[in-house]
């Protein structure tokens, strides 16, 4: 699955594939929130950590991944 956060005064977001399934994004989300001075702490499926203080947080994004098509189609 794939998660997209928005931070405030970043020019970039940060893409981060992860394996845990929506419904626990969510609520690490929801719990990170919830704290103001708390921070944001996920994994992605690599075992790589990113970890974001809640008060910058634009927002966040969570989608299943798409698998890219390689190659030449004809419609």
């Amino acid at each position: 699955m794939e998660v997209k956060i928005g931070v405030q005064y970043a020019a970039r977001e940060l893409v981060l594939e992860s394996v845990q399934t929506p419904a626990e994004v969510e609520k690490a989300v929801t719990e990170a929130l919830s704290d103001e001075d708390g921070v944001l702490n996920l994994v992605d499926d690599k075992g790589r950590r990113v970890i974001v203080p809640v008060s910058k947080v634009a927002y966040v994004e969570i989608a299943e991944s798409a698998t890219r098509k390689v190659g030449f189609t004809v419609s």
